[in-house]
């Protein structure tokens, strides 16, 4: 495989957007979690 400083950049922001996202995807899992008991206003 053809590897240089541009191919290692492009994989290093798809790891750190998938990890990013992943980041988020844990906040709000453990958000609606967290307020699972609580009742609508």
């Amino acid at each position: 495989m053809y590897v240089d400083e541009y191919v290692i950049a492009g994989l290093l922001i798809v790891a750190l957007t998938i990890g990013f996202f992943g980041g988020v995807y844990r906040f709000i899992k453990n958000d609606i979690a967290k307020h699972e008991g609580d009742s609508q206003a």
